[in-house]
């Protein structure tokens, strides 16, 4: 491959954002995604929901896929009843980023889950998640900081060999782990903070915390560097 690859992420419909003088519904992303991948040495491509059957093409169009952060995964999706503090429903971005995620996972495309993005992954791969902990999301709409220990000899360590201190927000986490997932990443507390698949299967990896919101790209450089062999 000559030049930059070219790096898909997941964005997400909102029915009332505001901009100038308009309010409309907006495919969005947070500005930390794509300027991350940019840093990595990577383009961004934003890829609005679609139809679930349309995945397969986006991707084979791509080098390497991000699914960002966002909603909670319906629980539905993983056999569970809905906890009372799981948030609302985002059905068609569900269907949506679970069909990029194995449209990615089939074609061996380098795919890096953040977030909601890890989660997604999980379950993708038969997963379950937790739908609520205490201690990774304190304040609405703030994101706070942890320490995330890596586990000697995987992916992510490769990457990241020491103890960081990452940007956090979420009160959902890994559960049972999907076929074929190792948790490579804990926080202090026990979480799982980051899963990959073994690196026979392709570059696959998803980190619980939020590496657009930080100063920190040698994860999003890992998927970078993947997706340019």
């Amino acid at each position: 491959m000559t030049g930059r690859p070219l790096i898909g992420v997941s964005t997400y419909l909102e029915s009332g954002a505001r901009w100038g003088v308009w309010e409309l519904e907006a495919a969005l992303l947070p500005a930390g995604y794509p300027r991350l991948v940019q840093q990595a040495g990577g383009l961004a491509a934003m890829l609005p929901p679609d139809a679930p059957e349309h995945a397969a093409a986006a991707v084979s169009r791509l080098d390497g896929l991000v699914i960002a952060g966002g909603p909670d995964v319906e629980p539905s999706r993983y056999g569970a009843e809905r906890d009372a503090r799981t948030g609302p429903a985002a059905r068609l971005r569900d269907a949506w980023e679970l069909a990029l995620t194995d449209a990615a996972l089939a074609a061996r495309v380098p795919l890096l889950g953040i977030c909601r993005g890890m989660q997604v992954l999980n379950v993708a791969l038969g997963g379950t998640l937790v739908q609520h902990i205490d201690g990774h999301a304190e304040t609405p709409g703030v994101f706070g900081r942890h320490s995330v220990k890596p586990v000697p000899g995987t992916l992510y360590a490769a990457a990241v060999p020491e103890e960081t201190s990452v940007p956090t927000f979420h009160h959902q986490a890994v559960d049972r782990l999907g076929a074929g997932l190792v948790a490579c990443a804990y926080a202090g507390d026990g979480t799982v903070e980051a899963v990959e698949l073994p690196r026979a299967s392709g570059w696959v990896l998803g980190v619980q915390w939020h590496p657009e919101m930080g100063e920190d790209v040698r994860v999003m450089r890992a998927l970078v560097a993947a997706a340019t062999q």
